[in-house]
């Protein structure tokens, strides 16, 4: 029996919509349709935008107990129905059951984090009379919101992600319009879901589906956003930068992860963490593993025992606990890294492992001897396969780390402290990881890359801190406590 269709609707302003225009959601690992979201006009984003102004009036209002209070509730509605919002997850996105429970765990920590840092919104002390003249004057530097918060989220992470805008946009007093990924948008419904239950006041969160070249200008070029956090490409946030205007952004624009092996390292546990990094979410991460640059010495039993690792990863239904690997987000996606790997071994690269495909589907896939030229050498592929080279040192290690103009996040395998702090100092990235591969992240951490990786950093505190503006508010007083 064919499944149903279920039609969705979007939130605007505290109301559910429902549109005849729509956009359909594909199971990817079958093609199937599972759902239908409206598709948005520039009329639904300007409404979006006029209850918001709205919404920010009361939101700016509510008291630090009452935000977190709705933070806690959102997160408890979520953790009593975890299997809804995994099942969601699993349906319209690369995830496997297994990868689909542990971002419902994180999207719950991550509105508790909002909660606490919600409390934690100060500012500082100015001594004016550091300068003569001001000695009458005291004075201290306050927190506001920041306005109206346009949240564009990718399809990797499709509830974590969007908890990541959301959380830290409500913990620091603001509305927030969410565009959520076309292929994707069902979490961040749910999510919506959440928050009306929790009793979010009508206007404060808008969730508008559609395609994102038709909604996505109207949203960010509006003179009333104040504030556009953008997850995705580089090329987009480049556009979207270019649009926006006068007003804050923070862009995390993806990256193309090395993790580097020294011949001191703890083998086994190198391999185990950069085969997992390299193929996590079908390699559909920003910072999972996509080089690996191992010492000489050891780069012979490296290869071989990462790729009997590799082997052992089971692809197949998402459904199933054992399996360790789903489809790429959409059979065209698959198409175009299949694509890449045939230009990388056409230019003398060397396919170890994998590279077959069907459909959605695409084998875990390793690669040696791949010439800087090849895209999957220069660019972010996205997908699940990893590059690994030899190097001579830890110096050469570094300088083709840094090659690529992507700096989200780097990994480094050393037991020597001294080699550990030179790749702390030298690598170019927003993160390095001692001991781990590149794909390591709490939801808690300071998360933004350098170069092409993106502007700003997420992570709930950090966030929150763009999210707001501050403000110095000085005193003259009639008599000064200094004379």
């Amino acid at each position: 029996m064919a499944k149903q269709i279920v039609s969705e609707r979007m939130l605007i302003g505290g109301n559910w919509i429902q549109k005849t225009e729509s956009i359909e959601v594909h199971d990817p690992a079958t093609g199937d349709i599972i759902a239908t979201v409206p598709a948005a006009s520039k009329e639904d984003v300007d409404q979006a935008i006029f209850h918001a102004k709205r919404g920010f009036e009361v939101s700016t209002r509510l008291p630090v107990h009452e935000r977190m209070r709705i933070l806690h509730d959102a997160a408890s509605y979520i953790e009593r129905n975890s299997g809804y919002y995994e099942d969601t997850i699993v349906s319209e996105s690369s995830k496997t059951i297994t990868e689909a429970r542990k971002e419902v765990k994180r999207c719950i920590e991550t509105l508790r984090i909002s909660a606490e840092e919600a409390r934690r919104i100060d500012g500082k002390t100015i001594p004016f009379s550091q300068m003569q003249g001001h000695e009458r004057r005291v004075g201290y530097v306050y927190r506001f919101p920041i306005g109206i918060v346009a949240a564009i989220t990718p399809f990797n992470d499709p509830l974590n992600l969007v908890a990541h805008k959301i959380g830290p946009a409500i913990a620091a007093g603001n509305a927030v319009i969410v565009k959520p990924a076309s292929l994707t948008p069902l979490s961040a419904i749910r999510l919506a879901e959440a928050f009306m239950h929790a009793g979010l006041p009508e206007n404060i969160l808008s969730v508008v589906t559609g395609v994102g070249s038709e909604i996505c200008d109207p949203l960010i070029e509006h003179e009333d956003i104040r504030f556009v956090s953008f997850t995705g490409g580089y090329e987009t946030g480049k556009e979207i930068i270019r649009k926006a205007g006068v007003k804050k952004t923070a862009m995390e624009l993806g990256s193309n992860s090395p993790t580097i092996v020294l011949e001191d390292a703890d083998l086994e546990e190198a391999i185990s963490s950069t085969v997992a990094g390299s193929f996590g979410v079908a390699g559909q991460n920003c910072i999972g593993v996509q080089r690996i640059y191992v010492e000489d010495s050891i780069y012979s039993t490296f290869l071989e025992r990462f790729i009997s690792e590799t082997k052992k990863i089971k692809v197949g239904s998402k459904t199933d606990p054992k399996t360790d690997m789903g489809p790429m987000i959409s059979e065209k996606e698959a198409v175009r890294v299949e694509q890449w790997i045939l230009e990388a071994v056409n230019s003398s690269a060397k396919l170890c492992y994998g590279g077959k495909r069907t459909n959605a589907f695409l084998e875990p896939t390793v690669l040696t001897n791949v010439p800087d030229t090849a895209l999957i050498a220069k660019q972010e592929v996205f997908g699940p396969v990893v590059i690994i080279e030899s190097v001579h040192s830890l110096k050469d290690a570094i300088k083709l780390s840094n090659q690529t103009p992507y700096g989200l996040q780097a990994g480094i395998f050393t037991s020597k402290i001294e080699e550990a702090f030179q790749a702390v100092h030298e690598l170019r990235f927003g993160g390095v990881m001692i001991n781990d591969s590149s794909d390591v992240r709490i939801d808690a951490m300071p998360f933004g890359g350098l170069k092409r990786s993106g502007i700003g950093r997420e992570g709930i505190q950090y966030a929150i801190e763009a999210m707001t503006e501050e403000k110095v508010v000085a005193f003259k007083l009639k008599n000064s406590p200094f004379v």
